[in-house]
């Protein structure tokens, strides 16, 4: 069904944009960000087979999947992870060392700074099927 040009996955869609954007601009965040880089310098990981992926500084965490699942970034940039769904969830990377420092509720942000190249895959630990890559490049 479709109201005003826009079928209901569309309009969803657009909201869940303003939201993503709303939350990036924000100073404020609702969940706690990570240590500073020099005290969470992650190793790289080997990279998955067809690499690539969205380019930006922010992953909305969607029902039960990471959007964009595959993100590339540059050394010393910001990325958020915000909760848009009802369930909790968790940004746990595979290597260790960073983790959203417990559940994020709906509407939680969680705020990292990558400081070294390579390829960092990580999952909701409360839900495993929920994976994602961050490619990091100079």
């Amino acid at each position: 069904m479709t109201t005003g040009g826009l079928s209901r996955a569309g309009a969803l869609l657009l909201v869940v944009m303003l939201v993503v954007a709303a939350c990036s601009s924000s100073a404020a965040t609702t969940a706690p960000t990570t240590a500073p880089a020099s005290q969470a310098a992650p190793s790289a990981a080997a990279s998955p087979a067809g690499g690539g992926g969205a380019s930006g500084n922010a992953v909305s965490i969607i029902d039960f999947g990471f959007t964009p699942q595959s993100l590339t970034a540059k050394i010393g940039q910001e990325i958020t992870w915000t909760n848009t769904g009802n369930a909790a969830h968790t940004v746990t990377f595979d290597s260790g060392g960073i983790d959203s420092s417990g559940t994020l509720a709906a509407g939680a942000t969680f705020k990292h700074t990558f400081d070294a190249a390579g390829t960092f895959t990580y999952h909701c630990s409360i839900h495993s099927s929920m994976t994602g890559t961050i490619t990091v490049s100079q």
